[in-house]
């Protein structure tokens, strides 16, 4: 098995650092576009600003949530295989 590096680029506080501004920078892109597009709005409140970005947040959290719930429901005890 290959040893772990005492330091690998993640672990570093100046990469950390740069990964955060490229993910808000990379965010902050992603949000231009949506002055710009003009939405046809079937229910009213799916026109509002950054509308998207919002129902694919509470979408990926309600997954995670739910998958920690089948996972109380379908996970093996310890010693499952120790039988």
């Amino acid at each position: 098995m290959k040893q772990k590096k005492e330091f690998d680029w993640f672990d570093r506080p100046e990469s950390i650092k740069k990964l955060w501004i490229m993910l808000y920078a990379i965010c902050g892109l992603l949000v231009v576009p949506d002055f710009f597009t003009h939405r046809h709005a079937h229910f009213g409140f799916d026109g509002l600003l950054g509308f998207y970005a919002l129902l694919g947040f509470v979408s990926c959290a309600v997954l995670i949530l739910f998958s920690k719930l089948v996972a109380l429901v379908l996970k093996a005890k310890e010693d499952y295989y120790d039988k």
